[in-house]
């Protein structure tokens, strides 16, 4: 009897990832959400909406790089300290996270992407390529402008940046 208790002991430890995984990662965080809904402060539903988007975050991490993830003996064991850091509210990793780098990546209207190629068409059914579009913005803003936006990439370019700020946008 003894025997059998300890095996079940042994099952239980060598599994604590896959155990521990979804309790930590879906079943506190879904019971925690609905206290949230429930409670007057907002706090705390800011604390569990940004859970789910980090959590969403990690799992599309983990979908598109599975096959990598699969030769990390650790990861299991990573992805379950890192989901301790985000959910536990001692932690409020969630908070830190999405505060340092989800907002100021997502929050930024500022910023346009230089590397935009346009897919509209012309009047003739042919789609827009990158010198056709220079053409079109030399046009409507001219020269100056173009050459200004031209040395604020060039600017950019070179301090690391791939996207620059435009006052109009």
């Amino acid at each position: 009897m003894g025997s059998g208790a300890a095996s079940f002991l042994k099952v239980i430890l060598k599994n604590f990832d896959v155990l521990a995984g979804p309790v930590l990662s879906l079943a506190y965080p879904l019971y925690a959400s609905v206290r949230a809904i429930e409670s007057k402060s907002p706090v705390d539903d800011q604390q569990w909406l940004t859970y789910w988007v980090l959590y969403s975050m990690i799992t599309l991490f983990e979908l598109t790089f599975a096959k990598v993830l699969e030769w990390i003996p650790i990861w299991p064991y990573a992805k379950l300290i890192l989901t301790c850091w985000l959910v536990l509210p001692y932690f409020s990793g969630a908070a830190y996270v999405y505060e340092h780098y989800v907002r100021t990546f997502f929050v930024n209207p500022q910023t346009i992407n230089i590397w935009y190629v346009p897919s509209k068409k012309d009047s003739s059914g042919k789609s827009e390529d990158v010198l056709t579009a220079a053409e079109k913005y030399i046009q409507e803003n001219g020269t100056e402008a173009f050459e200004n936006m031209i040395r604020k990439a060039d600017k950019s370019k070179k301090s690391g940046r791939y996207a620059m700020s435009d006052g109009s946008h």
